[in-house]
């Protein structure tokens, strides 16, 4: 693996024992182990999506929320208009980040909101 690796324990070189530690590290990696033990655990993120025509809130806690008026007048998203047609994304930046409440009105329209938990 490395030059200038000279013999001293028969056929195994001076570096062996990092070496074997290394490659062994890279076998746990390859085979899903992650080799730290449990160093990086997957996070399972659980979508929603769902058509409203009222007034409500997405519920804190979600990691984005998606808003799209598919309908023929104005919706009401955190106090601003969405128009026919637009939409908005609110993400959180850090994965240890949730978003707050969001309020919405969609009387009178089709809003159409995705969440990621």
């Amino acid at each position: 693996m490395s030059v200038g690796n000279l013999p001293t324990q028969g056929d195994k070189k001076q570096n062996w024992t990092w070496q074997n530690s290394v490659l062994q590290l890279l076998g746990q990696i390859a085979a899903g182990g992650g080799g730290g033990g449990g160093c990086c655990p997957q996070t399972i993120r659980t979508p929603e999506m769902f058509r409203v025509g009222g007034i409500g809130s997405v519920l804190a806690g979600a990691r984005s929320v998606s808003f799209f008026n598919a309908g023929a007048t104005n919706a009401i998203v955190l106090g601003a208009a969405l128009k026919p047609g637009e939409m908005v994304t609110f993400s959180a930046e850090s994965t240890l980040d949730v978003l707050t409440v969001i309020s919405y009105d969609g009387t009178g329209t089709d809003l159409l909101i995705t969440t990621l938990r």
